[in-house]
């Protein structure tokens, strides 16, 4: 596409930043959104937990055509993938977070965006999945497993609703991402999971779905590292 409008939610840190940086110089406009400063774009600040932040996301975007929204946003417990983990010692606000960014936030957002969406000639929607959202995985956190189990329902749902615009709707579900942030806890021994995927891999993952036409259907990709949990 020669020109194009992304909207990448989550990217101020971790894998949503460095799609948001990987993706600025393939767009013409690039709108990143977060709670938090995001070094990259054009920066929206808003709560996607709550129906205000998905409505300022609505009102930037306005009656302009939305080509990609990847939703790379996502949280988790308290000591959530450390021996430290306990869902007992879980708090209620813990847990009402996690189902509301990693839930209830991709679903709004998507309704929101839906008209723009339909405004372009190749629209896609990813999702930031996760392998603790796949049966038979040995995840123990229980909020965060129940929403990317969720949220893979949200996309085969979403399909199925939008196959006859020709909307694609993908699901990546990764293990350990090789983020500054994971390859730090990982040589601290501070993170389970085993060995972390290259980012530069992910980012070609997102790639390819974003260069496909919207003839072809993506529906999930798993990506497990070869020596991690899960391959």
């Amino acid at each position: 596409m020669s020109s194009r409008t992304i909207l990448v939610a989550g990217a101020s840190r971790g894998i949503g930043l460095a799609v948001a940086q990987h993706l600025n110089s393939q767009s013409d406009r690039l709108l990143t959104v977060s709670r938090t400063p995001a070094p990259t774009g054009e920066w929206i600040q808003a709560d996607l937990s709550t129906l205000a932040g998905i409505g300022t996301v609505a009102t930037a975007i306005a009656h302009n055509p939305l080509d990609a929204l990847l939703y790379m946003g996502g949280t988790w417990e308290t000591h959530a993938f450390t021996s430290q983990y306990s869902f007992e010692d879980c708090s209620d606000a813990d847990i009402t977070n996690v189902i509301a960014v990693n839930l209830l936030a991709p679903i709004r957002l998507v309704k929101a965006l839906l008209p723009a969406l339909r405004r372009s000639n190749n629209p896609k929607i990813i999702f930031m999945g996760a392998l603790s959202g796949l049966d038979n995985f040995s995840g123990r956190e229980v909020a965060n497993s129940a929403s990317k189990f969720g949220l893979r329902g949200v996309v085969h749902s979403l399909r199925e609703e939008l196959r006859s615009q020709q909307i694609g709707v993908t699901v990546i579900n990764p293990g350990n991402v090789g983020t500054p942030e994971v390859l730090a806890d990982l040589a601290a021994s501070n993170l389970t999971g085993g060995e972390a995927i290259p980012l530069t891999d992910l980012l070609r993952i997102i790639d390819c779905i974003l260069s496909l036409s919207r003839a072809t259907c993506i529906k999930e990709i798993d990506v497990p590292a070869m020596l991690g949990e899960g391959a």
